[in-house]
């Protein structure tokens, strides 16, 4: 295969604890299973890793594989599919709404024409709004990828519908926290917290009088792929972290330290510090992800050997790519080419 370049931006993984997520509406290890993860290319050795992780590409490929298979936008996890179109009905329903919450009103309406096992609700206290899950079947209810899936899948929609503009407060889950916990800043932009009553997305009650900010040209726009807009990490732009990560994939092959790092940002090595420890992370851990990622993207798209992309990568040899790579992941390079067509 040949050597692509990568991405302009930082290339984005997904941990492998989602893509068990979408796997759960299935049976077992059954026969769709198996199929869904070789036509897209992920070797099902690594779902017994938990450091294991797969490209945004792979986990968009999953869940539009599993969508058509299965007819059913939520994969299996509801006791009756969600017929594909259902979000992009749930979207077309709140287009002409006068505000946010009467496009939330529409949405909850819709949603519950369409199934039985839950039900949206627009909830409002003090100083936060939200739209809390409420289930009717018990069993749908102990689905957790259900909840996750659902939260992020309805902030999307609402983002979306206020233009873009819809900051999150704060996500709940109503169940204790799991042991992936720390993975779900991917998806999640905000504060989250769980052992809550409901699950739900809240933020600020003044923008239950935002402006729905859409047309039709722009619904057509959402719904050529609305399986991707819904499912792929999206990252704040805004965090230093980001920035950081940028200034490192734009400076290959220089792989800067921290003091370039810092004066390329204009700050201080301390303010850099200060601020990437605000936000939950380091240089050197922002570094290993980027190299991490490119070494994941690079394994999936490219038969680049182990010593070329240990170079590319700013390690001296392969053996220690190698060893930093299963530290990563706790899983060797090779796994990731084992589902290479």
């Amino acid at each position: 295969m040949p050597h692509p370049a990568l991405s302009p931006h930082p290339p984005v993984t997904v941990s492998i604890s989602f893509v068990r997520g979408l796997l759960s509406g299935l049976p077992d290890g059954g026969p769709i299973t198996q199929a869904v993860l070789a036509e897209v290319g992920i070797a099902d050795e690594l779902l017994q890793y938990d450091g294991a992780r797969v490209t945004a590409d792979q986990y968009a490929a999953l869940f539009r594989s599993l969508c058509e298979r299965l007819d059913d936008e939520c994969i299996g996890l509801l006791s009756r599919p969600f017929k594909r179109g259902s979000y992009a009905l749930m979207a077309q329903s709140s287009l002409n709404a006068q505000d946010l919450q009467q496009a939330i009103l529409r949405v909850a309406n819709t949603f519950r024409i369409l199934q039985d096992d839950m039900t949206l609700e627009l909830v409002s206290g003090r100083q936060l709004a939200g739209i809390a899950m409420h289930f009717t079947d018990a069993i749908v209810a102990d689905r957790q990828f259900l909840h996750e899936f659902m939260l992020r899948s309805l902030w999307r929609l609402f983002d979306w519908l206020a233009g873009g503009d819809l900051p999150v407060a704060r996500f709940d889950f109503a169940y204790p926290t799991p042991h992936d916990a720390g993975s779900y800043n991917e998806f999640f932009t905000g504060p989250i917290t769980f052992n809550q009553p409901f699950s739900a997305i809240w933020f600020d009650k003044t923008h239950l009088q935002a402006l729905v900010r859409v047309d039709e040209s722009a619904l057509l726009d959402f719904l050529t792929d609305p399986q991707t807009k819904f499912i792929v990490p999206r990252r704040n732009k805004d965090e230093v972290s980001a920035k950081v990560l940028s200034h490192l994939h734009h400076s290959r092959p220089a792989w800067p330290d921290l003091g370039a790092t810092a004066v390329a940002l204009c700050m201080s090595d301390a303010s850099l510090q200060r601020n990437l420890a605000k936000e939950g992370t380091t240089f050197q851990a922002l570094k290993d992800k980027l190299r991490r990622d490119m070494a994941i993207v690079y394994l999936n798209t490219t038969s680049m050997s182990l010593t070329e992309l240990a170079d590319k990568l700013g390690f001296s040899e392969s053996a220690g790519f190698q060893r930093a790579f299963k530290a990563w992941t706790g899983s060797a390079p090779g796994s990731y080419r084992r589902g290479e067509k």
